[in-house]
C-alpha cells in the first residue's frame, strides 16, 4: 500500500507518508489502520508527507468520503505536505471540510520543514 505510518509515542506525533499511486481505497485503509493501532492516539498530532507521491488517483467525492470521518480529535495538529497544484486543492477542500466539522487544527504546506515547525509550535490557539 502506498501509504504508510510511524508513531512517535515521545513526540505524540503520526508520521504518514504517501509515495507513488495514492487512491482514496488507500487512505480509507490508512485511517482504517491507524485506527486500529494499539499505540494510535487521537489527541496526536499528524505530519502527512505527500511529497514522495508521483501520482494522486482522488477526487473531490474522494475527499468528501475521507473527511465525513475523522478519526483525530478537533484540537490535534495535522500538517499535510504536498507536491503540487491539484493535490493542494485537494488537500485544502479536506481541511475546509474538516474545519466545518469543528477540527479546525489542519494546515497544508508545500514545504516539510514548515509543517514541522507549525505542529510543533508552542502556542496552540486556533489561527
Amino acid at each position: 500500500m502506498p501509504a504508510c505510518y510511524k508513531i512517535e509515542k515521545e513526540r505524540r506525533l503520526v508520521m504518514s507518508t504517501g509515495y507513488g499511486v495514492v487512491t482514496r481505497k488507500d487512505l480509507l485503509e490508512h485511517q482504517n489502520k491507524l485506527l486500529n493501532d494499539p499505540d494510535f492516539d487521537p489527541q496526536y498530532s499528524q505530519l502527512a508527507d505527500f511529497g514522495h507521491m508521483t501520482k494522486a488517483e482522488v477526487t473531490a467525492a474522494d475527499i468528501q468520503i475521507l473527511a465525513e470521518r475523522g478519526i483525530f480529535a478537533a484540537e490535534s495538529r495535522r500538517a499535510f505536505v504536498v507536491p503540487d497544484d491539484v493535490c493542494y486543492g485537494l488537500a485544502r477542500m479536506y481541511e475546509t471540510l474538516r474545519d466545518e466539522k469543528g477540527e479546525r487544527g489542519i494546515r497544508v504546506f508545500r514545504v516539510l520543514e514548515e509543517g514541522l515547525d507549525w505542529v510543533f509550535r508552542e502556542e496552540h490557539a486556533a489561527e
